[in-house]
């Protein structure tokens, strides 16, 4: 009979596999392609050091195939050290066929219309979340386009107001 005590973890079980290994490196490599393939004003948002934006950059430079693959493989292993989460959260909002994207663009269209059908208090709320906006200009655009939906116009002036208030969400 052997002492074997049972209570004792198995280190084996708290070690992932190879395999596991594998998938999440392939996973980084994914993510960097995609942080790759923003356009340079979304790279400058994502939450990364100085040295995985200069891979990152250097990226689009390469041509070959293969070197390509390599460099992205070179990403990946810069990315274990980086927060893949926070990086994953930032390139889901500039992906367009993400959810987190579609729930952004949506909330953005829910305020365009609730600042266009109400009042101050909507007005005085998105200031409130908002508070690098321009009042001045902001108001201006609401009044725009509450004056061009009145007279049932074509909706130019709501389309201005949805673009300010995208540029309020970008920054």
């Amino acid at each position: 009979m052997t002492d074997f005590d049972s209570n004792q973890p198995d280190t084996d079980d708290l070690l992932p596999s190879k395999s596991q290994l594998k998938r999440e490196a392939e996973d980084l490599q994914r993510l960097g392609k995609r942080m790759a393939e923003l356009r340079p004003d979304q790279q400058t948002k994502l939450p990364i050091d100085d040295q995985l934006r200069a891979a990152i950059e250097e990226y689009a430079r390469i041509k070959a195939n293969g070197a390509k693959r390599r460099h992205l493989q070179y990403i990946g292993k810069l990315m274990r050290t980086a927060d893949a989460d926070a990086i994953q959260a930032v390139v889901d909002r500039f992906d367009s066929a993400s959810e987190a994207h579609n729930q952004l663009f949506h909330e953005m269209e829910r305020w365009r219309e609730r600042l266009i059908d109400g009042g101050n208090e909507p007005l005085q709320a998105f200031i409130d979340d908002h508070p690098n906006a321009d009042i001045q200009h902001l108001r201006q655009l609401v009044r725009n386009a509450q004056r061009e939906r009145q007279r049932e116009q074509p909706p130019t002036q709501a389309r201005k107001l949805f673009r300010y208030i995208r540029e309020l969400y970008d920054v």
